[in-house]
């Protein structure tokens, strides 16, 4: 978090369109759960449910994430998910960081390619398949 209480607040005020104040300060607000953040993200991004599934490629087990039910997903399955739901690294780590798990470091070959692949808006395969010609562990297809 950047700004203080009282920047957001003057922000707010000062906007004539609630989702450009959504947009400009998402990294800005605090969730009370994965799923919340979640569900924030497919709204932003005019996202529906069936879409991020599938792009992510994990079938009932994104929608268990989404809607809760799988409270603490794993670090690989919830990458999957940032990638059907569309979103840049830095997003991908808010939502890594909330859910407990580590985030992407630069450093770490594996999530440099990933880093690489969300920030272009890759796919699931495109991904894997970079991750496979550096000889880099893939993410887990179903």
């Amino acid at each position: 978090m950047k700004k203080s209480t009282d920047e957001l607040l003057k922000s707010l005020r000062s906007k004539h369109d609630i989702e450009d104040f959504f947009k400009e300060n998402a990294s800005e607000l605090i969730f009370d759960s994965l799923s919340d953040m979640i569900v924030f993200y497919m709204k932003s991004k005019s996202l529906k449910k069936s879409e991020v599934v599938r792009r992510s490629m994990l079938g009932n087990y994104a929608y268990n994430i989404i809607n809760g039910d799988r409270k603490n997903p794993e670090r690989d399955k919830l990458i999957m998910l940032c990638f059907g739901l569309a979103l840049t690294a830095d997003e991908a780590n808010r939502l890594l960081k909330m859910s407990s798990n580590g985030e992407l470091y630069v450093r770490n070959p594996r999530d440099l390619v990933l880093i690489y692949a969300l920030d272009r808006r890759k796919s699931v395969l495109d991904a894997n398949t970079m991750l496979e010609e550096m000889g880099l562990d893939v993410l887990p297809l179903p």
